[in-house]
């Protein structure tokens, strides 16, 4: 987006396994709490609290800027949320976390969701998943596994025991989803990409529109399958 880094080394200062040496130049990075308040050695929103030199100022086929407004600017206005957690240490380093959109978080475990799907896709009765933390930074949400059986297969409660059972033993019990629900299609992208952050926002109450443009999915068909209960 920016043509940037946020964050980057220097020969200058101690290097520590797992962490970033420095904000970079020109970049005036912050972790924020709930508040909308930096703060130092704790987990927070990454953001970019004044403008740096290579932003971008809007989005092609943007005309009104709502896009643009709503991906970067819809949390902390006049303020870039760059969705990932990031802790910036007392002496400056930083520590990446994942995106705070999409990464699961569940009890102070924070695992991507790449790792989730290897477990469900190696089911042969499963062709396709999206799994969505719900929770907010300091807020523990519901875990929701959202599955696409494989052709003639439906979801019954034996097969969602042994889903179960299985990210029980591979990932953690609290990574057992709240919730299991079989859908007709994930939705993607039209370059395959799994809309994660999308239906995230839905599932908060964002209307559907707002929070994915249609025009870029490969089967916005399915996206009525994934609303709040």
């Amino acid at each position: 987006d920016l043509c940037t880094g946020f964050v980057g080394p220097s020969l200058l200062l101690p290097l520590y396994a797992g962490v970033i040496q420095c904000r970079s130049l020109g970049a005036k990075v912050e972790a924020y709490g709930d508040d909308g308040k930096p703060v130092t050695d704790e987990v927070g929103e990454l953001v970019i609290a004044e403008p740096m030199p290579s932003m971008p100022v809007f989005f092609w086929n943007d005309g009104n800027g709502d896009r643009y407004r709503e991906s970067y600017f819809d949390m902390y206005p006049g303020v870039w949320r760059h969705g990932d957690w990031i802790k910036i240490r007392p002496d400056g380093g930083c520590v990446i976390y994942g995106r705070s959109d999409s990464t699961l978080n569940r009890g102070g475990v924070r695992m991507g969701t790449a790792d989730f799907y290897r477990v469900v896709e190696a089911f042969p009765e499963i062709a396709d998943s999206l799994v969505i933390d719900t929770g907010r930074l300091g807020e523990e949400g519901r875990l929701l596994l959202y599955v696409q059986p494989a052709e003639d297969v439906e979801l019954t409660d034996e097969l969602v025991g042994r889903l179960r059972r299985e990210l029980r033993s591979a990932l953690s019990p609290r990574h057992v989803p709240d919730e299991i629900h079989q859908v007709p299609g994930i939705p993607r992208t039209l370059s395959g990409k799994k809309l994660e952050v999308p239906v995230r926002k839905i599932l908060q109450g964002t209307p559907v529109d707002r929070a994915a443009n249609r025009d870029s999915l490969a089967n916005p068909e399915v996206l009525k399958h994934f609303t709040r209960s």
